[in-house]
């Protein structure tokens, strides 16, 4: 059994995947299985994933129902105490995250180790691709960063970056299917069952902007609602999106 299980779930990312293999690959431990789930992609994503298969502890390329359904089934492939997500376009923050990560880990066995993460865009310039970075995630988002977070934090959203939320996998729920707040939803869930949920004081990942919920914004709105009136009530949550509004026209005039 792995220590640390790393979750990659990607499709039709040919562009974005093979940043996301190499931040993992290398700097793999021992201690660290790599997993891999492709929703059968049709481009040159399986020609990639081959390529790095003997740094891959397991891959499986099928169709699924989505995103969410892609990332149950590495949480079910997954054999490790912990449960890291870092999906195709996503990266380990530098050469030296991974080690410190599992030697914070290994010492303190929180069920919830959480972080920032850096923002980081991809721009073209001269016919090459570069990655630019954009900001750390606290400071171009309304979303600050307590070092002493709770599920009642995310009353007014999603607090931590997904791929800065590390969970002990005995913790973890399965991912709702057809939501696309469910990471929202999975990690409110998380912390209700945590008892020790610990601040890393580092940068665990670079996150590509860009997503599926940026690319379906009033979807993605009206399920944060959703998942947030399940969770806090309906009553409350009107009252709290007055302030996530009112908070997120405050932020862009000052950006």
């Amino acid at each position: 059994m792995a220590f640390l299980s790393i979750i990659t779930i990607t499709y039709n990312a040919e562009r974005f995947l093979e940043r996301t293999i190499r931040s993992i690959v290398d700097q793999q431990a021992a201690e660290v299985e790599y997993i891999l789930i492709d929703g059968a992609s049709t481009d040159g994503t399986l020609r990639i994933i081959k390529y790095y298969q003997r740094n891959i502890t397991r891959w499986l390329s099928e169709p699924d129902q989505g995103l969410y359904d892609a990332m149950n089934k590495g949480l079910h492939q997954a054999t490790g105490q912990y449960v890291w997500f870092m999906n195709a376009g996503d990266e380990i923050y530098d050469a030296d995250t991974l080690s410190k990560l599992l030697a914070r880990m290994e010492a303190t066995q929180a069920d919830v180790y959480y972080s920032d993460a850096l923002f980081v865009r991809d721009v073209v310039e001269q016919g090459a691709i570069h990655t630019v970075p954009v900001g750390l995630r606290s400071q171009v988002t309304p979303h600050s960063l307590p070092t002493s977070l709770t599920w009642h934090d995310m009353a007014l959203g999603m607090k931590v970056c997904h791929q800065a939320f590390v969970v002990k996998r005995l913790l973890v729920p399965d991912y709702l299917l057809n939501n696309l707040s469910a990471d929202l939803d999975w990690e409110i869930r998380c912390l209700k069952k945590a008892q020790r949920i610990e601040y890393v004081p580092f940068v665990l990942c670079k996150y590509l902007v860009g997503g599926l919920s940026v690319q379906q914004h009033r979807r993605s709105l009206m399920d944060r609602f959703k998942v947030l009136a399940h969770h806090f009530g309906l009553m409350t949550t009107l009252v709290n999106h007055v302030q996530i509004i009112w908070r997120a026209g405050r932020f862009k005039t000052n950006t």
